[in-house]
């Protein structure tokens, strides 16, 4: 019989920056960071997410947040303002992975708007297109 190595997982309420926790009257808020890290994010959740959109980006093993949706959410954005840089985005929690790249408008940040979201924890990464860059953010998640 095999170990099962678990050692490079990040625990499930362990972030770098932070968490935010969503429902009764709360139904929005922010979250700060910075992006930074060489690691693939698809390599950690899925080179396509639930809607087949590409994963990208670079960034930390661990997550950057963790949201909390205490329940069912028919529509949940999450944008990131970074100023223009080149972001990621990368979700996984109930109901698989979703993934956003850049804005539209010509805006570099990167953002999701998508249905359906069950609740429960949900680990989110922000990442850059080119590893080891470093730019400071805001995470916006709103209802």
């Amino acid at each position: 019989m095999m170990p099962i190595v678990l050692g490079a997982l990040p625990a499930l309420g362990q972030s770098n920056f932070g968490s935010l926790t969503i429902g009764g009257n709360k139904h929005s808020g922010t979250l700060s960071g910075s992006t930074g890290g060489s690691t693939s994010l698809p390599a950690i959740v899925s080179n396509h997410d639930r809607n087949n959109n590409k994963c990208l980006g670079f960034g930390d093993p661990t997550p950057d947040h963790i949201l909390v949706l205490q329940q069912n959410t028919p529509r949940l954005t999450l944008r990131v303002d970074s100023g223009g840089s080149d972001t990621t985005l990368v979700v996984q929690g109930p109901g698989g992975v979703r993934c956003g790249d850049d804005s539209k408008a010509g805006n570099k940040d990167a953002s999701i708007t998508d249905a359906d979201w069950q609740a429960g924890t949900y680990k989110i990464w922000v990442g850059s297109a080119t590893p080891g860059v470093r730019r400071d953010y805001t995470l916006y998640v709103r209802q």
